[in-house]
């Protein structure tokens, strides 16, 4: 008998794992991956591999780190000669389906490569990717599930739409054949503006109306780069207000996938279904003077929740290697998926996390001139970050932190102290196996190479703050 599983991978976007639930963060924003958790498992630590969506998500939907790939480092499109998880799948007889709320995962990065069907989500997709009927029960439902009749396309949410279309989708791939299904939402990605309903979730615990904390989040993406040039972004009031709106997104978000993890058990099905959430990066929220994700590769931006239903079904004997608070990665997750479905794992860089666990986990940022922080405030202080191409790689304990300007070694949950001097011997051993990792699995596999967006991906992402 065929024993190998359907898969359901849900990527968020923009959550850290210190404001879920399961993170232990004092609102309950994700009572239903908490409730998925307790019936299957959360990793504490899963630490993405870059931080922002065009490297995460090229990492994950590879099996491959950042500068290997070099997705997001020197280029925007998955290199031809490396292939996706997607075509791996595929030729081990698996259905795929992709379904993208994110124009950095789409068929102008080479990100649709290997998927049997392939949709990108956006205003001028909607009718042709979700049909009239969804389309017309979104509309019917604008106010209780996004922003309500307003030409703001920035403020509208669309897991209502992701998830009818991932249920009608899932319908269909349900059959003799496994299937491998990848969904991105957008939420809660910035501006964080939650359904109408939810905007109140959090307001009786903030000095402002949900108005005013509508208007500060809108201003706080819209003038980020201003915000953070000038070393002071956000007020106590408008960060507190931020957070409320941010939560309640999370927590609008973490309801929508309960009610599709709930479609997903209901499958007409003879196969076991695992059912994964994690997202593609984290969200600075005024830390350290910071906003949104770049800069730096701090917990904040890479530590990221993991929870799965149906991983230790995977295994013959006591379950999964690692514990719930070790180190794990994307690439590991994946490397596991493939090896469960006897798909073809050569050229993977994860572990399997059926029989290993991980020393470190890696972490990466693109260079970057500062230019957007300068133009606002030409006394940005540059020299606290990193220019050059910064790669973090992090232990239990410690992150070892290198580019081309210096190295850093932060014992953690310090992101800022370097204690080099007082511990060289440690700082002397990861800086020698970050030696040997970037010689390795560090290495690109070739030239980077442009993405061709058209205008309607400009368009999307300039509201998701990307492109001007």
């Amino acid at each position: 008998m065929d024993s190998r599983p359907n898969i359901v991978w849900v990527t968020l976007d923009s959550v850290r794992q210190n404001r879920t639930t399961m993170g232990g963060h004092h609102r309950d924003t994700t009572p239903r991956l908490q409730r998925m958790a307790e019936v299957g498992r959360s990793f504490s630590t899963c630490i993405a591999a870059g931080i922002w969506t065009l490297p995460s998500s090229a990492s994950i939907l590879t099996g491959t780190y950042p500068s290997h790939n070099t997705v997001g480092i020197d280029g925007e499109s998955v290199p031809s000669e490396l292939p996706t998880v997607a075509e791996r799948f595929s030729d081990s007889g698996y259905r795929t389906a992709c379904l993208s709320r994110n124009g950095h995962l789409s068929g102008a990065t080479g990100m649709d490569r290997g998927f049997d069907r392939f949709s990108w989500l956006a205003a001028s997709t909607v009718l042709p990717a979700a049909g009239p009927r969804t389309l017309a029960k979104y509309l019917l439902n604008i106010r209780r599930h996004s922003a309500g009749f307003t030409t703001e396309t920035a403020k509208h949410a669309t897991p209502f739409l992701m998830n009818d279309i991932a249920k009608r989708w899932l319908d269909d791939l349900a059959g003799e054949e496994p299937f491998f299904c990848y969904l991105h939402y957008n939420e809660p990605h910035r501006p964080f503006v939650p359904p109408l309903p939810w905007q109140s979730r959090y307001a009786d615990e903030i000095d402002a109306t949900v108005e005013e904390a509508i208007d500060i989040a809108m201003e706080a993406h819209r003038d980020m780069h201003a915000r953070v040039a000038s070393g002071d972004p956000l007020t106590e009031r408008e960060r507190e207000a931020l957070l409320a709106m941010y939560d309640a997104e999370v927590a609008y978000t973490d309801e929508c996938i309960g009610r599709l993890h709930d479609r997903v058990r209901g499958l007409d099905t003879d196969r076991e279904t695992l059912f994964l959430v994690t997202a593609d990066h984290g969200e600075m929220l005024g830390d350290r003077g910071l906003l949104a994700h770049n800069l730096v590769v701090d917990d904040a931006l890479v530590n990221v929740p993991l929870v799965a239903t149906g991983l230790d079904g995977l295994t013959d004997g006591d379950g999964l290697a690692p514990a719930n608070d070790d180190i794990v990665q994307h690439t590991d997750l994946m490397r596991t998926l493939l090896e469960a479905g006897e798909a073809d794992t050569d050229g993977i860089q994860g572990v399997d996390l059926r029989t290993e666990r991980r020393e470190f986990a890696i972490s990466q940022r693109s260079p970057t001139d500062f230019e957007l922080y300068l133009e606002h405030d030409p006394s940005f202080e540059t020299s606290r970050f990193h220019a050059g191409l910064l790669t973090g790689l992090r232990t239990e304990t410690h992150r070892y932190q290198r580019s081309d300007d210096r190295a850093e070694l932060l014992r953690l949950p310090d992101e800022t102290t370097d204690v080099s001097d007082s511990e060289p011997e440690l700082a002397a051993e990861l800086d020698e196996r970050l030696d040997e990792w970037l010689a390795t699995e560090g290495a690109p596999v070739g030239e980077g190479r442009d993405a061709e967006f058209d205008d309607a991906m400009r368009r999307q992402l300039s509201d998701l703050g990307y492109v001007e």
